[in-house]
């Protein structure tokens, strides 16, 4: 059995991850915040990304396969991360990278694709761009690059503060010049098992299949949820329309794990 290690399976996609792959493989995660659940997980061990040396907990469990969820301190994941590739150099370990397609948020005509040239504006694609960049000059059979666009699902953070925006009578920030493909945790995690199973490496943009504007995601999302007068901030970034998505050329998944924007609409965000 494989044994499985996800760095940052507290949060909510590193920990969506790891209930997925829990009853399959021998698997492992670390943690920051002092929550009873995973100081008594015996799976769990906890890791300060800031004070603590990855390596050691590497030496500890001596994992096949890694899985980075990270967050945190920018500079601080860039050392983790080069202390993970030559862990993985040395080892029988291979590198499982949660990429973003803000590595792609200075490119605004089109969508974007597994072997376009990375280019970003932000601090936080700029930090992707770098870890990605380290990896792609490891063997191509040690790393997999995993690149997500914004995740929604009943308890992912971003519904969680629409439920809470409609609560309190605030306004939604919506982007209606912003066009994205998007994905849910189930549908997320679904698919990264896949590709541990198939042993699969390279780039791969894991998202809807189809594109819809931001405004109108969560127009959608705020129907569904019964509210009436909804009290929505438009936000105008440019005066055209602009891409941030990630879609499949050559990395295609197997029909029964692509999906499309009205999916995660349908199957993935309720009402409370």
């Amino acid at each position: 059995m494989n044994k499985i290690l996800i760095l940052g399976a507290s949060g909510f996609i590193g920990n969506a991850i790891y209930r997925e792959l829990n009853s399959y493989f021998d698997t492992y995660g670390t943690y920051y915040s002092a929550r009873r659940s995973f100081e008594n997980n015996h799976q769990f061990h906890r890791y300060d990304l800031e004070e603590d040396d990855i390596v050691q907990i590497l030496d500890r469990i001596k994992p096949d396969l890694i899985i980075s969820a990270l967050r945190g301190n920018f500079q601080a994941q860039i050392i983790a991360h080069q202390h993970i590739i030559e862990y993985i150099l040395k080892n029988n370990c291979k590198l499982y990278f949660i990429s973003s397609a803000n590595v792609f948020d200075a490119y605004s005509k089109f969508p974007s694709y597994e072997y376009d040239k990375t280019f970003s504006e932000s601090i936080y694609g700029r930090l992707k761009i770098k870890i990605e960049n380290m990896l792609l000059r490891i063997p191509k059979s040690k790393m997999t690059i995993l690149r997500v666009p914004m995740v929604f699902g009943s308890s992912s953070p971003r519904v969680r503060a629409i439920k809470t925006s409609l609560q309190q009578n605030e306004p939604l920030e919506v982007f209606p010049n912003l066009i994205m493909n998007v994905t849910s945790d189930d549908k997320l995690t679904q698919q990264i098992h896949y590709i541990i199973n198939r042993d699969k490496t390279g780039v791969f943009h894991l998202g809807s299949e189809d594109l819809i504007h931001h405004e109108d995601f969560i127009f959608e999302i705020v129907d569904r949820m019964d509210k009436t007068h909804p009290i929505y901030k438009r936000v105008y970034t440019t005066n055209e329309d602009r891409y941030l998505a990630v879609l499949p050329k050559y990395n295609i998944l197997p029909k029964y794990l692509r999906f499309n924007y009205q999916d995660i609409i349908d199957q993935h965000i309720f009402t409370e």
